[in-house]
């Protein structure tokens, strides 16, 4: 995984429970590389996994939390960071439906080795959008936090469902109602 992902969860515990604190729980996660991430660099998401863990041992606040909370942050980093990502977006399922074919597009021109999920979508529905999450990676708690994030960042309210993909794959379906 990126390392700006490592990055920035680092600096969203940071802002939580202080610079401190931070430096104890990532001394106390058996990090390969001892907590220290660049924004450039490569690593596994099993060290992203293991520091959410030790906050989540720390805060007493579940793994799934966190992630959520986490996906909350990015959110607001991608903005921004990335305005032009959002630029022309007017509502959630214009954004989600841009991931796979715009954004992941410019991640890979800028980083070739980044190995991103896939956003599958479709709307069987109006104001239902159904998104499946395929990743190799644990991590549907924190696209959760993405589409919360959204809504959010929108002004949309809606009710958000997450369950497994009925295909086999691993991957999960988020179905997104918008309030009326």
């Amino acid at each position: 995984m990126k390392g700006t992902i490592f990055t920035e969860l680092v600096k969203m515990a940071e802002d939580a429970f202080g610079e401190d604190t931070v430096d104890m729980v990532l001394e106390s996660a058996d990090l390969e590389n001892g907590g220290a991430y660049t924004t450039v660099g490569n690593y596994p998401c099993s060290e992203l996994i293991k520091i959410v863990m030790a906050f989540s041992a720390h805060s007493g606040l579940s793994p799934e939390v966190l992630q959520r909370k986490f996906g909350h942050w990015m959110l607001d980093y991608f903005v921004a960071n990335f305005p032009e990502f959002f630029a022309e977006k007017t509502d959630t399922f214009g954004l989600l439906e841009s991931v796979d074919g715009e954004i992941h597009v410019e991640v890979k021109k800028l980083y070739p080795d980044a190995e991103l999920p896939r956003f599958d979508t479709e709307r069987p529905q109006d104001g239902q959008l159904d998104l499946i999450y395929s990743s190799p990676r644990p991590l549907d708690a924190f696209c959760h936090g993405i589409v919360e994030a959204s809504l959010a960042h929108f002004g949309q309210t809606g009710e958000i469902t997450r369950t497994p993909a009925d295909d086999g794959s691993g991957a999960t379906r988020f179905t997104i109602k918008l309030a009326a």
